[in-house]
């Protein structure tokens, strides 16, 4: 099947596309709200600025897809291959995004607010702000999530949950004299979270929860840490 069977059958009420291959397809601006690709083979394929709205992607292989500018809000991609995505600028609002693997993917200035992530795999992700647009992260889950040398600077994960998350090796760091926004944990929880070797300084981490998480290595220069609880417990002052 190619992408003008895919947009025909749609326009005459189709919805379900689950197990096509279409490799290397290219739809731009286009509209596949409601779409169901469970399963698909959709490797290297360029989705610019088109509506996946409430799309499911479920298990799908999405590795090294575009989908630049795309809306994917309340789309189900659990457990979906997005290794070396590009989702810049992506609208990922409640989005389902449980399991899946984002090995070195691209998020700058992507829409995650109240986002699924929980048990992803994030490592080497790109989650830096775009000149435009920073990446928002409040409220998501990312428990258990593998952010291991991900780049997180100047991201907002306010109210987050990144309880048992590996954060091990990834950039925080906010420079007060060069950085548009400080990264924002303010609220989040890291409950026994691992931020080993991490550099947090400049960060944001007023009453977050960091009670279990592992320090070991961890700077903390100049990280604004006001009501957080600390791994012992306490409340730092």
């Amino acid at each position: 099947m190619n992408i003008d069977s895919v947009l025909h059958r749609y326009s005459v009420g189709g919805r379900d596309f689950h197990r096509i291959e279409l490799r290397e397809a290219e739809l731009i601006n286009s509209e596949l709200c409601g779409a169901d690709f469970s399963d698909a083979d959709l490797r290297q394929s360029r989705f610019g600025r088109t509506n996946f709205s409430y799309t499911c992607f479920r298990r799908a292989n999405l590795s090294e897809t575009i989908f630049w500018g795309a809306d994917l809000t309340s789309a189900d991609m659990r457990q979906a291959n997005l290794r070396e995505a590009d989702l810049s600028g992506a609208k990922l609002i409640q989005t389902q995004l449980t399991e899946a693997n984002l090995l070195k993917a691209c998020l700058c200035g992507a829409n995650l607010s109240a986002v699924q992530m929980d048990g992803a795999i994030l490592i080497e992700v790109d989650l830096r702000p775009t000149s435009d647009q920073r990446t928002d992260l409040g409220r998501a889950n990312l428990a258990g999530a593998d952010l291991s040398y991900a780049n997180l600077s100047q991201a907002l994960l306010t109210q987050a949950n990144l309880d048992g998350a590996k954060l091990c090796r990834a950039t925080l760091k906010s420079d007060q004299w060069r950085d548009a926004f400080a990264t924002d944990l303010s609220e989040a929880s890291l409950c026994g979270a691992d931020l080993s070797y991490v550099d947090l300084s400049g960060v944001n981490l007023r009453k977050a929860n960091l009670r279990g998480a592992d320090l070991t290595g961890t700077a903390l220069t100049y990280a604004e840490l006001k009501d957080a609880i600390m791994p012992n417990g306490n409340v730092h002052s």
